[in-house]
């Protein structure tokens, strides 16, 4: 009983880390920015104030996504289902580090709420690995899903004047379709519509918050 609580204890002290590293943007990930390159588009102050709204939301977003799998990864019992959903979440830290890259660029500041997503999607993580792998992976394919559409309105919303972030926005886009993918090519099963409902709700009042704060 020692040693499992010690290997309990050793397992939420990794997690604890790797949310702190989450929250303070510390990563040796070093993928290229998309559309780094490009000049510093010329926008308006409402523009600017509008652009850092969407790209905190999206921030705030993968610290969800970090959570989320992290939290899956942690209550997998398959070894090869944790390692596909820690390499999803390495994946998806490319993601933090750009939208973190131009809220600096613009001179934003990321959400005061980000603790507060990260544990609430660390602990649907938790429960949606506890039922299962199938069920697991049909939560990456939902949340997936519903990403791909919110960024979608944000690249319509963008449009062509900010193509620094329109760059970002897109090849985040094209990065979730390919996640979905593999996790409903794992096994992922479609979850009934009642949780769905749930996870959009929970998912309109992040936005919403993440816009202001």
């Amino acid at each position: 009983m020692r040693t499992e609580n010690e290997s309990l204890g050793n397992q939420l002290m990794l997690e604890f880390d790797r949310m702190l590293k989450v929250l303070n943007h510390q990563t040796n990930n070093q993928q290229a920015v998309p559309g780094a390159k490009l000049p510093q588009p010329e926008l308006s102050a409402q523009q600017q104030r509008h652009t850092a709204g969407l790209m905190r939301i999206n921030h705030t977003g993968e610290v969800c996504a970090q959570a989320l799998y992290n939290g899956q990864a942690m209550m997998a019992k398959d070894p090869q289902t944790k390692a596909h959903l820690l390499k999803a979440a390495a994946e998806e830290h490319d993601h933090l580090n750009w939208c973190q890259s131009r809220l600096d660029e613009l001179g934003a500041q990321v959400s005061v709420t980000n603790p507060f997503w990260y544990l609430h999607s660390f602990a649907i993580g938790s429960l949606a690995a506890f039922f299962g792998d199938p069920v697991s992976y049909g939560f990456v394919i939902e949340t997936e899903r519903q990403v791909e559409s919110h960024l979608q309105e944000h690249i319509d919303d963008i449009g062509p004047q900010d193509p620094k972030s329109l760059k970002i926005l897109q090849q985040m886009q094209a990065d979730e379709i390919r996640h979905g993918n593999d996790a409903k090519d794992a096994g992922g099963v479609e979850l009934p519509e009642p949780v769905k409902w749930v996870m959009t709700g929970m998912s309109k009042i992040m936005k919403m918050v993440s816009y202001r704060i």
